[in-house]
Order: structure tokens, then C-alpha cells, then sequence
């Protein structure tokens, strides 16, 4: 009997652990180890974030779903991986913590045979002095913190009602920040929010990025199909960011955000402030903290992860120029190259190095996004190490017989503003791939076929719809697995 445990019940760790019992029989122990109780659909926290989705409509409990498909539920936090075992016991094991009640703070070897490490991000707020819900700004990176940021928004729209002007800032809180699309996204509703209350004369609305120019989304930019034109997303997202009345501000990294000032320095290496009332800013992803020992007990941590927490995987990290990468180095087993019957999908995996071109400022410092790897690429990624698991619990021995690197995968993208059937606007944007092939598309690293964006009612649909849809997959519901990833 094969012992499978899955780290983290996000898009992609939650994919990862359905198809896993799909795949496997019943003599086979197929684990989830996640401190949540709860599933949440990320991409719609946006909505519970300007007051159009209450966060149980983005959550379900894991437990039932678990107990029904026969997945063993750990509601715990892994703290330390022993690959080889310790002097106690000879099998690779994970130790975990519990945080569930009645078992808080109990500890528990919990041993493998293979190991899907798919834990997400640590929300590094604290990588900017004063970010966070728990600072001077609010987040919309979980059901809770959107909820929140909603009861902060109030406040100024009931301002605003009131005659009161308000500063809105929206976007990256630390110099290396990613996910510019859901802040982006974000951005547009509190817009649409504000206007359709007619309040637009009181607002004054500033998108704050660390990218180059508008439309990087930490992939480097992109070239587009929209209308039977090729366009850059540069011009692409600074028109709607204009039609939105929306001002913004690019090649800032936050150094600190203080009430109602935020400071950041741009890439000439001047320092800058920006007031406000109410804020929005993504912060600096991380590792979950996880830490590897071998069998005598001693940190073997760097063998499993980069200097970032994020685990080691099929990449090329040899250090090189910008110029010099290759879609090449980066992952499409997600398999750890140390320890093969480790895997790590979606943000717990180190990406080779960055998508955008990596600038500093004359100061120094790194201002520029980091990789994506959210959404669509974390469901896939998930779904392919699980098939490859799958396969190697059958087979005896590890077998690789399932691919998905980034630099030939595609990735959609639906950036909707407003909520309703007939009360919406979305940005419907295609790339493939998501890391440009320059060698395969010399011209615009990417194939403007399946490259597209095109704004309008019909995108807005389609994201409720695929809201409906991927909560539906998520509880793992008859016919489930016949949706796409």
C-alpha cells in the first residue's frame, strides 16, 4: 500500500489530491495536510472585496468532501520534511502541527511514499513595514482579508456620499510583488463601484505597480489579437486604466506604508510619497517556512528549497543574464531533482528566474514582478504531478509520463469589473505561452493566434459562469473531472 500526502488544499494542491483518488484504488492512502478548514475560490475574492459576494459564496468545508471521495484530511501545518526518515523511523515523513481544535498544537510524523508540496505562498507582508490588514492597507488575498477590505471601502464610499473626497491607491506593496492582475481586476471594480454611484467627481483613483509599463503582469508583457490588430498590453491596459478614470504610476517599489502616506522609491532612485485613504497593495510572496532535515537530523533545507522558501524542482538555477535564459529552464515535472519522489505545483515551486526583465533602481534595489504562477498554470501544474504520481504508485518505481512547463503552456485570463448579467465589463486576455519562446515565435515570443485580448459584456459571463463551474469541480461533484483545468 502506497502513501500519497498532499500539502496544501489550494487550486493546486486541492486538484492534485481529487484526481489522486480518482487514480488510485482504495488500498492506496491518499492525505491532505492544510491548515484550512475551508476550499476558497481565489479569483472571486475580488467580489467579496467591493461588496458583491459574501465570502461563503467563495468557500466551502473540505472535510465533507474529503470524507466522501476517502481522502484522509489532516488539518495541520507541515513544519519539517525528513526525506530519508529519522533515527525513529526508516520511511520519508513530514512532521505536522495541528490546528484544528482538539488537536491544536499536537504534533504528528506523517509518513510517504510520495510528497506533493503545494502549500501556496507565505503572505510576506511583513517584507514592507506597515502593508497589511494588520497594518495600514488591506489585501485581497483571502475571503477574510477581502471581507475587510469591503468594510474599509464602505467607509470611504460612505464618505464620499457625504461630499467627502477620497484617495484610492491600488496595486504592488513591495518592489518584487506579483499578482498585478488581481490588484489590476480590483482596481476596476472599486472604479465601477464608485461610478456607479455617481461618485467619480470625489475619487481620485491611482494604480501603483512595480512593472515597467502598465500590462507587464509579470510576464514580460505581451503582444496581442484584439480586433483584427496587434497591440501591446502596454496600450491595452493603460486605455481601459483610462476609461476607468484611473491614473497610475509605474516602476515603484513600496519601502513603507505609514496611515495615509505611502513611500516608495522609483527606478531613477528617487524617493516618493503618495497619500491616501484608503489602500490596496499586494504584498511579496514567499515559502510557507517548511525545513528539510536527513536522517541524522541535520537542516538539509537548501537541498529542497531556493533561498526564498520555495522548493527546488526540474528548473535550470545556474545563474545567468537575462538575455541568456531559454523557455528550456524552466519545470515540466515539477519533481524535486534531490529527492524524485518529491513534487512541488502552482507558488511552492522556485521559478528559474524572472519572466519580466529584472531592472534595479540606481540605489540598488529590485523593482520589477516576479512570475506568475496562479489560476489556470497552478491547476494544470497540480493535475500533472498527480497523474505522474498516480502513475508511479502503479508502476512500482517513479514515472514521468506527464509534461506541463510553462513555456508551453497557455494561460487565460478574465479581468471583470461589476457583478450581475447585464451590470459588468471584463478584459478577456489569452497568452501562449506564458513565458514567451523567442526562438519558436521570433517576432513576438508568443503565438498570436491564441494570444488575444478583447474587452466587453461577454467576458464579464463568462467569468460568473466560471465561477459557478470551478466551485462545482472543486466539491468534486458528478461529472467533475470532465472540466478543464
Amino acid at each position: 500500500m502506497a502513501k500519497v500526502v498532499v500539502l496544501g488544499a489550494g487550486i493546486s494542491g486541492h486538484t492534485a489530491v481529487v484526481i489522486l483518488r480518482k487514480k488510485l484504488g482504495k488500498k492506496h492512502d491518499v492525505i491532505m495536510v492544510s491548515p484550512n478548514s475551508n476550499y476558497q475560490w481565489i479569483p472571486s475574492n475580488i467580489w467579496v472585496g467591493i461588496g458583491q459576494m459574501k465570502p461563503k459564496q467563495v468557500i466551502f468545508p473540505l472535510a465533507p468532501v474529503y470524507k466522501r471521495k476517502g481522502i484522509i484530511f489532516k488539518q495541520a501545518v507541515a513544519k519539517t520534511i525528513f526525506p530519508e526518515g529519522d533515527s525513529t523511523i526508516n520511511d520519508p515523513f513530514v512532521e505536522v502541527e495541528y490546528v484544528n481544535e482538539g488537536k491544536k498544537g499536537k504534533k504528528e510524523k506523517v509518513v510517504y511514499d510520495y510528497l506533493i508540496n503545494a502549500t501556496g505562498p507565505k503572505l510576506n507582508f511583513g517584507a514592507t513595514e506597515g502593508l497589511g490588514p494588520n497594518g495600514h492597507t488591506v489585501s485581497v488575498c483571502t475571503y477574510g482579508h477581502a471581507s475587510h477590505a469591503w468594510e474599509k471601502l464602505q467607509e470611504s464610499l460612505n464618505k464620499m456620499a457625504k461630499g467627502e473626497k477620497q484617495r484610492f491607491v491600488i496595486g504592488t506593496g513591495h518592489p518584487m510583488a506579483t499578482c498585478q492582475g488581481a490588484a489590476f481586476e480590483y482596481a476596476l471594480n472599486v472604479a465601477f463601484e464608485i461610478n456607479k454611484r455617481k461618485l467619480m467627481d470625489k475619487a481620485e483613483i491611482t494604480w501603483l505597480t512595480n512593472e515597467y509599463e502598465c500590462g507587464d503582469f509579470g510576464m514580460g508583457g505581451a503582444f496581442i489579437k484584439k480586433g483584427g490588430y496587434i497591440t501591446s498590453t502596454k496600450i491595452f491596459t493603460e486605455s481601459i486604466l483610462s476609461e476607468y478614470g484611473i491614473d497610475w504610476i509605474k516602476r515603484a517599489g513600496v519601502k513603507k506604508v505609514e496611515d495615509g502616506v505611502i513611500h516608495y522609491e522609483t527606478l531613477d532612485g528617487e524617493m516618493h510619497t503618495k497619500e491616501y485613504d484608503f489602500a490596496m497593495l499586494i504584498p511579496a510572496f514567499a515559502g510557507v517556512g517548511i525545513t528539510a532535515k536527513n536522517k541524522k537530523g541535520e537542516d538539509i533545507s537548501s537541498d529542497l528549497f531556493a533561498p526564498n522558501g520555495l522548493m527546488k524542482v526540474d528548473a535550470d538555477y545556474k545563474p545567468k543574464d537575462f538575455q541568456d535564459w531559454s523557455i528550456n529552464d524552466w519545470p515540466s515535472t515539477y519533481q524535486n531533482p534531490t529527492y524524485k519522489n518529491i513534487f512541488a505545483s502552482g507558488i511552492a515551486f522556485a521559478p528559474p528566474h524572472s519572466i519580466s526583465k529584472p531592472f534595479k533602481s540606481k540605489n540598488g534595489t529590485p523593482i520589477f514582478p516576479t512570475p506568475p504562477r496562479t489560476g489556470m498554470p497552478s491547476g494544470v501544474m497540480g493535475k500533472v504531478v498527480a497523474l505522474n504520481v498516480a502513475a508511479s504508485v502503479k508502476a512500482g518505481k517513479v514515472t514521468i509520463k506527464h509534461h506541463a512547463s510553462m513555456g508551453k503552456m497557455g494561460a487565460a485570463c478574465i479581468i471583470s469589473s461589476g457583478y450581475g448579467l447585464r451590470d459588468g465589463m471584463a478584459a478577456t486576455m489569452t497568452v501562449f505561452p506564458v513565458v514567451p519562446d523567442f526562438e519558436k515565435y521570433p517576432e513576438w515570443g508568443r503565438d498570436l493566434n491564441y494570444t488575444i485580448g478583447e474587452p466587453g459584456l461577454a467576458g464579464h459571463w463568462i467569468k460568473l459562469f466560471m465561477h459557478y463551474l470551478f466551485m462545482y469541480k472543486a466539491r468534486a461533484l458528478p461529472g467533475w473531472s470532465f472540466i478543464p483545468e
